[in-house]
């Protein structure tokens, strides 16, 4: 697997929303190394009112204007971390939402970190997929594309099909076809009517 250089990634929001679909994403910590494949992802953009940027720059956000290729992580419901790709160029407000993983190495260690849960449902949504790869607040702003424990990559595979819907969960903005999943995937998460 190599990992993903910095120019390997597009310089636009939902380009690089696409194409994630089929990366993996690597995390080697103390206990082990944990990975997954990306099979689903979100774009959320500059002038996106459900995006955290829309109103501006924040200590929160601070990671999404990043130039592309940080992580944007952030807690949601008091609970869950989500993880994001920071994607257009520095000092833009854009991310992309990392929504589920195949799990692809180190399924011994995400069991341990969600016990009693199927292989199928280790990383099948945005928030059990931080906790199977080990991710904690302390990624916001780690550099994906360095030689750091926590890194995108890509296998020499073919490029998987890739379907569109609108985003999940959203109030605002929610008809935007901003969704992209890997067709077929059983990893994909969210109702199967938006993953057909």
């Amino acid at each position: 697997m190599a990992r993903l250089r910095r120019a390997d990634l597009p310089i636009e929001t939902v380009e690089l929303a696409r194409f994630l679909i089929g990366k993996i994403v690597t995390h080697d910590a103390a206990g082990g190394r944990a990975a997954g494949r990306i099979v689903e992802t979100e774009a959320y953009l500059p002038d996106d009112p459900a995006s955290h940027s829309f109103r501006g720059k924040t200590p929160r956000n601070g990671s999404m204007f990043l130039e592309r290729g940080f992580a944007y992580v952030y807690r949601i419901y008091g609970t869950s971390l989500c993880l994001n790709v920071s994607s257009d160029e520095l000092g833009v407000g854009a991310a992309v939402l990392v929504r589920a993983l195949e799990p692809i190495g180190g399924l011994p260690l995400m069991a341990r970190r969600r016990p009693g849960v199927a292989e199928v449902e280790l990383a099948r949504g945005p928030g059990k997929l931080t906790v199977a790869l080990g991710i904690a607040m302390s990624h916001d702003g780690v550099d994906l594309c360095a030689r750091g424990p926590l890194w995108l990559g890509a296998l020499r595979a073919p490029a998987p099909e890739v379907g569109t819907s609108v985003r999940i969960g959203l109030t605002r903005a929610a008809a935007e076809p901003l969704r992209f999943y890997e067709r077929r995937s059983v990893f994909v998460s969210g109702p199967r009517r938006l993953s057909a």
